[in-house]
């Protein structure tokens, strides 16, 4: 008998199953990938929020969803620790990140980090947890399942808002625990990703395969599925600043002076680092869609990036 399952948990188990055996960046490149300029002014950004913090001894550096651990090594360039601490899963992914950070603690999730203070930085890691997914009939609200790869609608157990009929809403409430999780103790997250500035209905589930758009549905697995960051309904759950738009946030944080320092540096790298400067910031590519918001507790001042 087939599985029949909610989508979240499909997408869940997708994507586990993903990460645990594919490359992901065969499929697609992130920003630290693009430009070492990224991680280092996000070290950088720690490096200043700590001392706002009121620079603890006992800060706990961390980073969930590090990819091949090169944002974290780029952070280190500029803010050297003697330990740091990774969120991830994957096996692969872990001896990958062990070459770039070999002193870094690996973690499952976010429950077994060291107590105390806590900088936290994450790079496209809210969207590819899973969303569950709703659509409106006329009779009400439905949530989406999975069976033998097309979707199955059943009735849904929560109050949503009264949109149109065919509207659709997803809720990632994995997202939102672990926020919540965060805010529970003395911590500053800053994640950068794609979504809306403001929540708004409709279907934003994507599958990337061989570098391509693909069907969510199909070979589960063999896809990396996203979804866009409701960052809202995390703004209406903890306290945060933004979001503000990602090109704002790293100019705002020197994006393209690192930039022209390291092109004088290694002129045969200028038009690498030029390149990259323009892709994180232009609005048709990844300067509008990607938003960065910062979690954190509501004594500190507005901090780097955030001031607008």
């Amino acid at each position: 008998m087939a599985l029949m399952e909610r989508f979240d948990h499909f997408m869940a188990r997708a994507n586990a199953a993903y990460y645990a055996a594919q490359d992901p960046f065969e499929d697609f490149t992130t920003a630290p990938e693009l430009t070492q300029v990224f991680g280092e002014i996000l070290g950088a950004w720690a490096k200043t929020v700590w001392q706002m913090m009121g620079a603890p001894d006992d800060i706990i550096l961390a980073e969930a969803g590090p990819g091949r651990g090169t944002l974290m090594a780029d952070a280190l360039r500029l803010w050297p620790r003697e330990q740091v601490h990774l969120i991830e899963l994957s096996g692969r992914l872990r001896a990958e990140q062990a070459s770039r950070v070999p002193n870094a603690i690996w973690h499952e999730s976010l429950d077994t980090l060291p107590e105390g203070p806590l900088i936290l930085l994450a790079n496209e890691f809210l969207d590819a947890l899973p969303v569950r997914q709703f659509i409106r009939r006329e009779t009400g609200w439905r949530e989406l399942h999975v069976e033998n790869g097309a979707y199955v609608e059943l009735p849904a157990d929560i109050e949503l808002p009264d949109d149109p009929v065919g509207s659709v809403r997803e809720i990632n409430e994995a997202a939102e625990e672990f926020c919540e999780k965060l805010a529970a103790r003395e911590a500053v997250a800053l994640f950068l990703d794609y979504g809306p500035l403001q929540s708004a209905p409709g279907s934003s589930v994507q599958a990337i395969r061989d570098g391509a758009y693909a069907d969510p549905l199909r070979d589960p697995g063999q896809a990396d599925l996203t979804a866009h960051v409701d960052f809202a309904a995390i703004a209406a759950r903890v306290n945060v600043q933004g979001p503000v738009k990602q090109n704002a946030f790293l100019t705002g944080l020197g994006l393209f002076q690192r930039s022209d320092f390291l092109a004088r540096k290694f002129p045969d790298k200028a038009q690498n680092f030029a390149l990259a400067a323009q892709r994180l910031t232009a609005p048709e590519a990844m300067g509008s869609l990607f938003k960065a918001v910062a979690l954190c507790p509501k004594h500190l001042p507005r901090l780097p990036g955030f001031e607008i």
